[in-house]
């Protein structure tokens, strides 16, 4: 039993991004969640569902006493098998399809710059926990450590550049330049100064590597009918899977979850976002999701700019270039796209797709009548 377009996100909302938020993780997330039910139009007694990531420091109940939430129905994370965002969805809009729950709350709130930082090792690299007790003695203690190795062996598989990971990268910078909320507003990139950029760790330059940030954001799902009842633009979740370890690309796998529960096909796409801790790993995920068979000609001819491209992709400067928060930004900006309001809006969007983790979670939204 599908709950293809039962459920809709209703509301989004995020804190500022900064390098130095002066606040609490829960504080961030208090605002951003306020934000997000003033978007929606609905109070914190109308929500009766929290839900999290695994690593997120704001507990559910602490969230429901200080938003005033009166009785908390549903509540729930997301393990370290998938990064916070479509999994989240998954389970959240599962829920209220099942009538556990008629508004559920999705946030993360984290000061990934000032606090602990996944480029310096702080939340990684603790202990050799799983997989990680075959790595990190070897000196593989953050995320770019492992991911530069897959990168390296995907250039010599399929013969894509560090030049295609560049144009990506100024791709997404021409959409965060659009975009007041960017940590990367009217601050241009050119390919020749990706390119010069220091090596962080081989084949990734600086630019191809994501901001680590201060900041919070939230969504608000409810039923479909309920978001009728608002009376304002919303985005209904046509489609949402998750694909933990297995064989192959968990996008691939994923992938014919996703698209079989939809009924729609990649052409059908309008716009796309894709997480992007490495900017190369987003031209991975079009080949990966089937979107291109080669991404690299893809970039070269401008294909992921959100004016005019074949396949508009991270439109509101993605983790490269607005803000790096697991996934939860990719989220809004996949909604504020079928609800048009994008700063760098791609026309006449009917579907917007939305992969937050590596092929470990996506969605497919569709424009829903206001």
């Amino acid at each position: 039993m599908s709950f293809s377009n039962s459920v809709a996100i209703v509301g989004v909302g995020e804190t500022d991004y900064s390098r130095a938020s002066g606040r609490t993780e829960l504080a961030l997330s208090l605002q951003a969640i306020r934000a997000a039910l003033d978007d929606a139009g609905i109070e914190p007694d109308d929500v009766d569902g929290l839900m999290k990531w695994w690593v997120d420091t704001s507990t559910e109940a602490e969230v429901a006493a200080n938003m005033g939430i009166r009785d908390l129905a549903w509540w729930g994370e997301i393990s370290q098998a998938g990064n916070v965002g479509a999994p989240l969805v998954a389970h959240a809009a599962a829920a209220i399809h099942a009538g556990l729950a008629n508004v559920v709350v999705i946030y993360r709130g984290v000061n990934g710059r000032s606090g602990r930082r996944y480029g310096r090792g702080d939340v990684t690299g603790q202990g050799g926990r799983g997989g990680g007790a075959f790595t990190e003695p070897f000196g593989l203690l953050t995320p770019q450590h492992g991911l530069a190795m897959v990168a390296r062996r995907r250039m010599y598989e399929t013969g894509i550049t560090s030049r295609h990971f560049g144009m990506q990268a100024v791709a997404q910078r021409r959409h965060a330049n659009r975009n007041p909320r960017a940590t990367f507003y009217e601050r241009t990139l050119t390919l020749a100064e990706h390119q010069s950029s220091r090596l962080i760790v081989d084949p990734f330059h600086l630019f191809d590597c994501c901001l680590e940030t201060d900041g919070a954001g939230a969504l608000v799902l409810a039923s479909a009918d309920f978001a009728r009842e608002l009376g304002k633009p919303a985005a209904l979740i046509r489609a949402a899977a998750q694909s933990g370890p297995g064989v192959g690309s968990p996008a691939a796998r994923g992938a014919k979850r996703l698209f079989a529960m939809a009924g729609v096909e990649r052409d059908d796409i309008d716009v796309i976002q894709i997480y992007d801790h490495f900017g190369p790993f987003v031209l991975f995920a079009l080949e990966d999701y089937g979107f291109v068979e080669d991404a690299g000609r893809l970039v070269e001819e401008g294909g992921t700019d959100f004016d005019g491209g074949r396949r508009p992709v991270n439109t509101s400067g993605g983790h490269l270039s607005e803000a790096y928060l697991q996934g939860i930004n990719h989220l809004i900006e996949a909604t504020r796209q079928v609800r048009g309001e994008s700063t760098a809006q791609v026309p006449n969007v009917t579907f917007s797709f939305c992969d937050t983790g590596i092929g470990t979670g996506s969605v497919i939204l569709e424009r829903g009548e206001s």
